[in-house]
């Protein structure tokens, strides 16, 4: 039988130890964390996001700003204000949510954000300290990931684990995490363009499936015991709900998970183990002031 690997669980626990963490901050008279969050448009994945982020930063006592633009805000005008909260000495980190309008380019929007205040750990500073084992703010999603894998205690040495998907906010930087020492996996990256994926994926220990492609991991390309970690996250139309929509993985959950040893859910896995990354990530940074 598997296990589920309760992201909402976990993110829970670390929760109350960075709230305790904030609480002895008060004690001693200390700075309060304060993470800050842009939001362009209106999407609706975004917005639900963002929302939670806030009430996160309430249940542990930081600080937090939320600042809206429209659809059509320029370039000029968002670079602007990630000078401005670059410069303000109040906020220890913050985040400009993606995806952006295709008029703004989005790595120019990443690296215009001061590394020290980084939380979603996209900067290019913060990815070459993590490549090379620095200390530093790991993206936000990936370090969630290897989290929930240290604290269901998962054994990685030595495993087999395949990474399905390239992206730099996901699947190049879990690779490379889960190939570190301590870590040590041996690590196969797969995408698109790859051949065969199906009979790689069989062959896993460990599957991470961030594709973004609805149910594009099923029942056939997981091999008996394997563990399976879901990082897709595609908003569906559905009329079973009040909202009438809802969201769904990268692995065909019903008919994977009787072969895993353990698998995350689609929601209540990875999600919540990225909002507590980007608190995590902002309490090291108002540690440093």
């Amino acid at each position: 039988m598997y296990k589920i690997i309760d992201g909402k669980k976990v993110a829970s626990e670390i929760k109350q130890e960075i709230a305790a963490e904030v609480a002895m901050l008060k004690i001693a008279g200390k700075k309060i964390p304060h993470l800050a969050a842009i939001l362009v448009g209106n999407n609706g994945s975004s917005e639900t996001y963002v929302a939670n982020k806030v009430k996160d930063c309430e249940e542990v006592g930081f600080k937090s700003t939320l600042l809206r633009f429209g659809n059509d805000v320029t370039e000029a005008v968002l670079l602007d204000k990630i000078a401005e909260l670059n410069n303000d000495n109040d906020v220890d980190g913050f985040i400009v949510q993606l995806p952006l309008p295709g008029h703004i380019s989005e790595n120019k929007v990443i690296e215009a954000i001061d590394p020290r205040k980084d939380s979603d750990g996209f900067h290019p500073v913060n990815l070459g300290k993590m490549m090379i084992g620095l200390p530093g703010y790991l993206p936000a999603t990936p370090f969630g990931i290897v989290e929930l894998i240290k604290r269901y205690r998962i054994e990685t040495s030595g495993k087999n684990c395949v990474v399905i998907g390239r992206s730099n906010i996901v699947g190049r930087p879990v690779s490379i995490l889960l190939s570190q020492k301590g870590m040590d996996a041996t690590v196969t990256v797969v995408h698109s363009r790859t051949k065969n994926i199906q009979d790689i994926v069989s062959q896993a220990d460990i599957i991470i499936a961030a594709i973004g492609s609805p149910a594009f991991v099923t029942a056939e390309m997981v091999k008996v015991g394997a563990v399976v970690i879901d990082v897709g996250t595609t908003r569906i139309e559905s009329p079973e709900t009040k909202s009438g929509y809802k969201l769904v993985g990268d692995v065909d959950f019903k008919n994977v998970a009787p072969k895993c040893s353990y698998i995350t859910p689609v929601p209540g896995g990875i999600g919540p183990m990225t909002r507590v990354s980007l608190l995590r990530n902002t309490l090291i940074a108002a540690k440093k002031d």
